[in-house]
């Protein structure tokens, strides 16, 4: 199984969500129907964004770019998946879990600087709405999207090559359903107290920079809420931003959980369940949390299935 008699292996058998074969065709459907909420949820939003020329302003424009980035996060791992519960071998090349890798830390990371744009365009909007045309002018929402990508990019390349750093010698039974850091950790034969290191360095950055811009810009909206004196004003401001600090939490609560603490404090069942959370869950949640909150959203929906019926 071995490339040679030193370097990694060529290909990963992953264990997958479970081995109980009774399990296998029912997890199937199971996955298969999340993955087309996602893509109906998800494809939805950016279709009806596109559409509807009233939704072409800053808040819709980093939503727009949260759902691409649910949808391609969870269409790197998924598809894979759905095909583990089918296939007698869940086994997937050297340079397919890299690739995997590299695409799912891309999206996951760009997934946390979208969110934090997102907070400081409601910052700006609720304190400071005189100058919001100006301050959020479409050179600075390029700018920030530009940001949110680059860091994405930057994050893919430097996990994937913390990971390409280490040596597998022959073990190749991956603990997971999707090739992810620890579980490439926990199997290679020369990894260090360096790459942990790396590891936590940087889900410390990619996780800690966004919440403390979310956290700050929360700080400076609750209050201006605070200070005003419009009770209708209030409930809009709760309104705006509930729906984000509700994906907020949802994302970040599950990301630090599996990856901001030490391996091993949980054992490899519990530690899918976390990342089931974050790659499956939260992208097919956040389109629902958005558009059932949204008063924005349901009028343009209304508007497109209305254009639609009278074609």
């Amino acid at each position: 199984m071995a490339a040679d008699n030193t370097s990694s292996v060529t290909e990963f058998i992953l264990t997958g969500l479970t081995d109980k074969p009774g399990l296998q065709l029912p997890l199937f459907f199971l996955f298969l129907g999340f993955y087309v909420v996602i893509m109906m949820g998800n494809l939805g939003l950016i279709t009806l964004i596109g559409l509807n020329s009233h939704l072409h302003i800053p808040m819709y424009l980093f939503l727009f770019n949260l759902s691409f980035i649910d949808f391609s996060y969870s269409s790197a791992i998924i598809p894979k998946m759905l095909m583990s519960f089918v296939s007698k071998k869940n086994i997937i090349s050297y340079t397919g879990c890299m690739t995997q890798f590299f695409f799912f830390a891309l999206f996951v990371n760009s997934e946390s600087f979208i969110l934090s744009a997102m907070a400081y365009d409601r910052y700006v909007a609720i304190c400071k709405p005189l100058l919001y045309t100006v301050t959020m002018s479409p050179q600075v929402c390029l700018f920030l999207l530009l940001g949110v990508y680059g860091m994405g990019v930057l994050g893919g390349i430097v996990h994937t090559g913390n990971v390409l750093s280490l040596t597998f010698c022959g073990e190749n039974l991956l603990h997971h359903y999707v090739c992810d850091y620890l579980p490439l950790l926990e199997l290679s034969c020369n990894s260090s107290y360096v790459n942990t290191l790396v590891l936590f360095t940087l889900a410390a950055i990619d996780i800690g920079v966004p919440i403390v811009t979310i956290f700050l810009s929360y700080g400076f909206i609750l209050s201006s809420i605070f200070h005003s004196s419009s009770t209708e004003g209030r409930s809009k401001a709760f309104s705006t931003c509930s729906s984000h600090i509700m994906a907020v939490c949802l994302f970040f609560g599950s990301g630090a959980f599996a990856y901001l603490k030490p391996p091993a404090i949980l054992p490899p069942e519990q530690d899918k369940v976390c990342t089931l959370f974050y790659t499956i869950v939260v992208p097919m949640l956040n389109p629902l949390i958005y558009s059932l909150r949204n008063k924005d959203v349901k009028l343009a929906m209304k508007k497109t299935l209305g254009r639609i019926t009278f074609s």
